[in-house]
């Protein structure tokens, strides 16, 4: 299932992992467990947030996939199933409308 993972760091976290090199590390690792399709780095809500988009191939993964950044950031991270054009075209297709 393709999903979107959204990954806040709060300031003082990030701050200190950017200072001692655990940052670039643990987006790193991220990257290589998840392989995206999509990754996106911004601020929202005034903190550093990464959105990943990929694909979940099984529900027990998300704990190998969230605890790292939750012990190393004290990160809050939303997995939300979402979908690309072409899914929303098939799933369209499949409703056969009103």
């Amino acid at each position: 299932m393709r999903m979107m993972m959204k990954v806040q760091i709060p300031v003082a976290a990030g701050n200190e992992a950017i200072r001692n090199g655990s940052l670039e590390k643990a987006i790193e690792g991220t990257m290589e467990r998840v392989q995206p399709e999509a990754a996106y780095f911004t601020v929202e809500d005034g903190v550093r947030t990464a959105l990943f988009f990929f694909d979940l191939g099984d529900q027990s993964q998300m704990p190998v996939i969230g605890e790292p950044l939750f012990m190393a950031f004290d990160a809050q991270i939303d997995m939300t199933p979402c979908m690309n054009g072409d899914d929303l075209r098939k799933g369209l297709a499949a409703w056969g409308g009103a």
